[in-house]
């Protein structure tokens, strides 16, 4: 038994009952695809399978994730494009993660947190600050909503959150 791919589980769950499924996306490319184009199509075929949205992989320049919601729109992907946004509380954790999963790292983050590796507070100032900013600038691009990788670290999206204009009722 079992699913031959994503997409095949997307139109197995959406045979079962109307469930709200969301499947990745890739604003960098999957480590294991043949190129973005083959990625988009497997992206394509999920969406086309019953998918309700796309949450996309962790990235850290908003042209990466731009640049792929504007292919996946060309490409006939319809849904929403919800970016993942991961705040940077370990620095060596997140080089480990991205590769991985195939994000790139930029020089300028590496910069931010060169020499910060036992100072924690400064590291939490810095990555939600780095958050924020990420978001905004999608936010200035028509983006309306985040997915947040915690990693039990809620305080870092609270903290984001809240410089975002998010404020507990």
């Amino acid at each position: 038994g079992g699913y031959a791919n994503a997409a095949a589980l997307v139109a197995g769950l959406k045979k079962i009952g109307d469930f709200q499924i969301s499947v990745a996306g890739y604003p960098e490319k999957h480590p294991d695809s043949a190129s973005v184009q083959a990625d988009l199509d497997n992206l394509k075929r999920k969406v086309d399978a019953g998918a309700d949205r796309c949450i996309t992989q962790f990235f850290f320049e908003a042209d990466d994730f731009l640049h792929f919601r504007e292919a996946a729109a060309k490409a006939g992907i319809d849904v929403p494009i919800v970016p993942g946004i991961m705040p940077v509380s370990n620095f060596q954790g997140i080089l480990k993660m991205a590769g991985l999963c195939g994000s790139k790292v930029p020089a300028w983050l590496a910069e931010m947190f060169d020499g910060l590796d036992n100072d924690v507070e400064t590291r939490r100032m810095i990555a939600a600050t780095v958050a924020g900013d990420l978001c905004r600038r999608l936010q200035s691009e028509g983006v309306e909503q985040f997915h947040f990788y915690t990693l039990n670290r809620a305080d870092l999206t609270f903290a984001t959150c809240h410089l975002l204009g998010v404020r507990r009722h």
